[in-house]
């Protein structure tokens, strides 16, 4: 049985429009999540991104390939059952978040950070009101409280679509500010990835990388890109 696979049964991929939003139909049957749910779409954009991973499908189903499939499955048979825990989770990254933690040596990596985060976290403050400290070290610092509600606001408002796609923004980069500023369009999501490794890639150029982190890095640069992707679709239908 471990090495069955789905065979690909339909001739027809169409997208949808009904009460709620966009599905997603194999010769006239609308696909379901996992858990058997409806896979009810936010936007035409999403549900033609994703009827185009089941268009493109071959003799056997490969999931692998259907990234925005598996986004949209996450969001509904996860996110939505538990979105005030994977909302706060993803709050309190605001409290230790990447930006606020700097070297005190040598001087050009001190600069580096300063000229990568310091512009982010003026963001925050400008944008949510939200003024994050930085620190020296790697010692946990709590930030003020008043700070870190607005953030925690503005996460508990997302959709579960939009969580989903904030959970990787977050997660991946380590900062709350860097995925709140991707979902935001504040910099390019290439620039905000090079942002997230300010201290890999000092750390590269002092002691050169391996093949495996090399390929490590490059599988969670796809994941952060394909989350900007997945918000944009999410929020725009278009």
């Amino acid at each position: 049985m471990s090495g069955w696979k789905s065979k690909r049964f339909w001739k027809v991929v169409e997208v949808t429009e009904g009460e709620g939003g966009y599905s997603v139909a194999l010769d006239g049957r609308a696909v379901r999540t996992p858990a058997k749910a409806p896979l009810l779409l936010p936007t035409r954009g999403l549900a033609e991104a994703v009827a185009a991973e089941w268009d493109a499908q071959e003799d056997e189903v490969n999931p692998l390939s259907m990234p925005f499939t598996r986004s949209a499955n996450a969001a509904l048979d996860k996110v939505t059952t538990q979105h005030a825990e994977v909302a706060e989770m993803l709050a309190d990254y605001g409290d230790s978040d990447l930006l606020c933690y700097r070297a005190d040596h040598p001087a050009e990596l001190v600069t580096r950070q300063a000229e990568a985060w310091d512009p982010l976290l003026d963001w925050a403050a400008e944008a949510f009101g939200a003024r994050l400290e930085p620190r020296a070290g790697i010692i946990h610092a709590p930030q003020p409280p008043q700070a870190l509600e607005p953030l925690r606001r503005r996460v508990h408002a997302a959709d579960a679509f939009e969580l989903t796609a904030l959970h990787d923004l977050v997660s991946i980069s380590g900062s709350l500010v860097i995925g709140l500023a991707a979902a935001s369009d504040f910099l390019s999501p290439g620039e905000l990835w090079l942002r997230s490794r300010v201290d890999e890639t000092w750390q590269e150029e002092q002691w050169g990388t391996d093949e495996e982190a090399r390929e490590e890095a490059e599988f969670k640069r796809s994941a952060f890109l394909h989350a900007h992707k997945l918000h944009m679709l999410t929020r725009n239908d278009a």
